[in-house]
């Protein structure tokens, strides 16, 4: 892949419009290795140490109309909470003795948010 290449993909991921999670699976075939963003909740964070060193990073996205599955090579500033996700969305369909879908997307970027509602709310008297 060239530099070029490389460049164009990153200026796309970064104008990728956010979709949502309903959007990604009702049109799984359309956004097939194309750059996605998606904002939602972090959850179900896990590390899995790889056998040639290193580590992938593995959670859900939801964002209230759906969840889909991530997969990051560098590890997130967060672990949980809100966040955008920009990456290639990838959907797999296979057959064997039923259909089989998986869909997933591989982060570029995550980008941790700031909590929306603070978690304590100050006691007026």
């Amino acid at each position: 892949m060239t530099n070029a290449t490389r460049i164009l993909g990153l200026v796309l991921v970064a104008q990728a419009a956010p979709l949502s999670v309903s959007e990604l699976h009702a049109n799984a075939e359309r956004f097939n290795g194309q750059p996605v963003a998606v904002t939602g909740t972090l959850s179900n964070f896990r590390e899995n140490l790889l056998r040639r060193g290193g580590a992938k990073y593995t959670f859900d996205l939801s964002d209230g109309t759906g969840t889909v599955h991530v997969t990051a090579f560098a590890k997130p500033a967060c672990q949980s909470g809100a966040a955008t996700v920009e990456g290639t969305f990838g959907h797999v369909k296979w057959r064997v003795n039923a259909s089989y879908s998986f869909e997933e997307i591989t982060a570029r970027n995550v980008i941790c948010l700031p909590d929306r509602l603070p978690k304590t709310v100050p006691k007026t008297e």
